[in-house]
């Protein structure tokens, strides 16, 4: 299954939200999200920086991915930026891909 790192950061009424209900409720709100599309949440940090939330999910495919996005920005309290994920044998079969193509000016 496809694997997926979700930036999340909260707006000012998202942030409010958290601090009522806490990031334990949060937990089960994006592991039920994430089920609902046929996916797991493998791990979920908040974090300190320029984002405020990160989550690795596993989910069914990128429309599924967007489907998270959509939904969690739909709804005012947070915007995500999503990061799709390649594991090192993903990588050896791309470097084996043949492609047609040339730098510019070569």
């Amino acid at each position: 299954m496809p694997r997926y790192l979700i930036q999340v950061n909260y707006t000012t009424e998202g942030l409010k939200g958290l601090a009522k209900e806490g990031g334990t409720a949060r937990r089960q709100v994006v592991d039920r999200m994430a089920r609902s599309l046929g996916g797991r949440v493998e791990q979920m940090y908040y974090a300190f920086g320029d984002n405020d939330l990160y989550i690795l999910a596993d989910l069914p495919s990128n429309p599924a991915s967007a489907a998270f996005g959509l939904t969690v920005s739909a709804a005012g309290g947070a915007r995500t930026k999503t990061v799709v994920l390649l594991t090192p044998e993903e990588i050896d079969e791309a470097a084996k891909q043949e492609v047609d193509y040339r730098p510019p000016g070569a």
